[in-house]
């Protein structure tokens, strides 16, 4: 049987970070976002500069607080051999990140691919609601698409299970990740 999908707004996307109960899980799988492209942060990072992260910015702050509340934040980021300018750019992201209270590990997109995981890119909350992220050709976020099905979501619980069980903590990843030379 056919679902009509349940999009939501980017504000209501939002609120979810702030009134999830217990553990946020994403799944990053694209080679790149078109979103951090036109943040300063990328711009610098892309001249070989340090991208000058601000912990004390609003995301930052509501991370902090999220984990301060005994909330978890996890993410697996499937990296490709080499990476993309915009994966090493989430590498070096993943400092900044991890200083706010995220568990970020990495799995190669080859081991992903052995894992069967998919391509789609999504936030897991509290092992009961999927916000599948929609984007288009271009890389830019376009939806988010909300999905409750208990099959789905279980499903995605082996997922999440799989890739974290696989998937190497983002400073042991460093030692792995080949140069730009």
């Amino acid at each position: 049987m056919d679902r009509e999908p349940t999009l939501i707004s980017f504000e209501e996307f939002d609120g979810m970070f702030e009134n999830f109960e217990h553990t946020a899980f994403r799944l990053e799988t694209r080679r790149r976002y078109r979103s951090d492209e036109q943040t300063e942060t990328y711009r610098r990072f892309a001249a070989g500069q340090a991208p000058g992260w601000d912990l004390e910015d609003p995301w930052c702050l509501s991370r902090r607080e999220q984990v301060a509340r005994g909330k978890r934040f996890e993410r697996v980021r499937i990296m490709d051999n080499p990476p993309t300018p915009g994966q090493r750019y989430l590498l070096d992201n993943a400092e900044r990140n991890s200083a706010v209270g995220e568990d970020i590990r990495y799995l190669w997109r080859t081991d992903a691919a052995h894992l069967d995981l998919p391509d789609e890119d999504a936030w897991l909350f509290d092992s009961r609601v999927i916000a599948l992220l929609h984007f288009d050709p271009d890389d830019d976020l376009t939806g988010v698409e909300l999905i409750t099905d208990p099959v789905q979501v279980a499903r995605t619980c082996q997922v999440r299970d799989a890739a974290w069980h696989f998937a190497t903590p983002y400073r042991a990843f460093l030692t792995e990740v080949p140069s730009e030379a």
